[in-house]
């Protein structure tokens, strides 16, 4: 009876102490969720929800009869599968270089400078990116010592996407390389002395030995990524770009924004939330089902 008490006081202090978590849950991710009605309405704030004329998926064929929205779309699959592939392939490159390193002082000086960007918000970087870019930036007047005409980079939709999908992986390379790295540190370093007896070059030992080992890890973490394949970053974007790159620039998340915010079309902007919110979890619920299924890795 008194473990049995005590036990029951533990759990209490336990559901006291995440009680704030939970209602900052329920009041900001569950509660909203009652406004998806508008995806179903022709929404107008003055009647609000209850009067507001019921269309039923006429939102959606509204929606997806938009050529913009066929953009945009077309915009948010390019630039979160390009950083999707990207992330997991430079950390992953950087990881085994930096891995191979000798000098403990250099390589963890390297590790410290590559990852530091990732603490640095969107507001930040993007301030600093639109400067360097400028056409008075770093960036042009290194090609004017070439003879190359300096450009409004981040003005021009021929090089918006790219260097959007560039600044994000250089941004975030260094925060997913330290996963690899300590994935790298569970191999048996006796594997690759007996690789080097065999008479094993470095390379061969890579593809060999340190590839196989870490090749869970990259498989987990690739597959958990498809969950965020629509999340094409907000707030990069939306400090990055203007209406000058909307045609390669501009994505759901931004879309959405201006369509419910500024053009104050919320029920158009409700649809194209919920598209995305529903693509994301049947994508989210794949990847871990996936991810079970190849790396043995379970939620609960």
């Amino acid at each position: 009876m008194r473990q049995s008490k005590r036990k029951s006081r533990t759990m209490l202090s336990y559901h006291i102490m995440i009680s704030a978590g939970m209602l900052w849950l329920i009041f900001f991710n569950i509660v909203p969720m009652f406004g998806i009605v508008m995806a179903f309405q022709d929404f107008n704030p003055g009647l609000g929800f209850l009067h507001s004329k019921f269309v039923g998926l006429g939102n959606f064929e509204y929606l997806f009869s938009m050529s913009d929205s066929r953009r945009v779309i077309a915009n948010t699959f390019i630039i979160a599968v390009s950083k999707l592939i990207l992330n997991v392939v430079v950390p992953l490159t950087f990881a085994l270089l930096l891995n191979e390193v000798g000098n403990l002082k250099f390589k963890k000086a390297v590790q410290t400078v590559v990852y530091l960007p990732h603490f640095l918000s969107w507001v930040i970087l993007a301030s600093v990116l639109l400067q360097i870019f400028s056409l008075k930036g770093s960036i042009n007047g290194l090609l004017s010592v070439f003879g190359i005409e300096g450009k409004i980079w981040f003005s021009e939709d021929v090089y918006f996407r790219n260097l959007v999908i560039g600044s994000d992986v250089w941004k975030e390379f260094g925060f997913n390389a330290v996963i690899y790295l300590a994935a790298l540190t569970g191999i048996s370093p006796e594997l690759y002395e007996a690789a080097a007896i065999d008479g094993c070059g470095k390379l061969k030992s890579i593809w060999h030995i340190t590839l196989p080992g870490i090749a869970g890890t990259v498989v987990l973490l690739s597959v958990l990524g498809l969950g965020n394949v629509l999340n094409a970053g907000f707030d990069q974007v939306f400090n990055l770009y203007s209406p000058l790159v909307y045609s390669t620039g501009d994505i759901l998340d931004t879309w959405v924004f201006r369509m419910g915010l500024v053009d104050v079309q919320f029920s158009l902007a409700t649809t194209a939330g919920l598209f995305k919110s529903v693509i994301s979890f049947i994508l989210v619920v794949t990847s871990y089902l996936v991810a079970y299924k190849v790396a043995d890795y379970k939620v609960f």
